[in-house]
């Protein structure tokens, strides 16, 4: 059975009544759930950064013991190049095992200098890794902190949230599709959720702006949908509210 104009404009008050209490109690929660999501990323990301900056310095002192042993690798060849000159024949023979010797002394040098250049980095990364494992470990109290907040709110409410989006989800069904589509673009236009408003004081109570008297009229006849000529959002008179408050 098609509903009147006025059943549907009962519809849509009902279910604007209920979304507005929902959107009540989820005001109370405030920015919590996005601070405590963004928490857990930035946490993520600190992880993410610590794993890192531990692997940079497991790979440092890798380094680090491959450049001793290089070192040791190459005192040991020049230990025994020296005692090859002893045994040389001619000059040719001197200046290709003293060529070798010079070899080794500068690959002990590139050893010496690259161990220091990695201390050198060691010492950062592991300051960085402090501060980091400091941050967070504060973003971890944080979190703890805005999740018993979160969790304490929610407690009191969830139960009446829930039993409302239930009767929102029940209230949805006793409105045609095209009204629906409608309805939810215009609660999501608004930062209020307000899609359907009342008259208020000769205004609409959505904007504020006053409705003509005519039109105040039309709306009150219930005969039509009637959109405020202001702000877009759905008119309803005070009847329909006031029997809706006192249902």
């Amino acid at each position: 059975m098609e509903q009147s104009v006025e059943q549907k404009l009962k519809a849509l008050w009902t279910l604007q009544s209920i979304h507005t209490k929902i959107d009540k109690i989820r005001q109370v929660r405030g920015e919590l759930p996005i601070e405590v999501a963004d928490l857990e990323d930035e946490i993520a990301g600190l992880d993410t950064r610590i794993e890192k900056i531990r692997t940079d310095l497991d790979d440092l002192e890798d380094s680090i013991v491959n450049r001793r042993n290089m070192i040791k690798d190459a005192q040991a060849a020049i230990k025994k190049y020296e005692g090859q000159l002893n045994e040389v024949k001619n000059n040719r023979e001197y200046d290709a095992i003293s060529k070798e010797i010079e070899i080794q002394g500068l690959e002990i040098q590139v050893c010496e200098k690259r161990i220091r250049e990695a201390e050198f980095e060691i010492k950062n990364k592991t300051e960085l890794y402090e501060s980091t494992q400091k941050s967070l470990e504060y973003s971890k109290g944080e979190l703890d902190v805005k999740k018993q907040e979160l969790e304490s709110i929610t407690g009191e409410t969830q139960k009446e949230e829930d039993a409302l989006v239930d009767k929102a989800d029940k209230a949805e069904k006793n409105i045609e599709e095209r009204l629906l589509k409608v309805y939810n673009k215009l609660r999501g236009t608004f930062r209020n959720g307000l899609a359907v408003v009342s008259i208020e004081r000769d205004s609409c109570s959505g904007c504020y702006n006053k409705i003509p008297p005519q039109l105040q009229s039309e709306i009150r006849q219930r005969k039509k949908v009637i959109i405020c000529e202001h702000c877009g959002r759905i008119i309803v008179d005070e009847g329909i509210v006031f029997d809706e408050e006192h249902a």
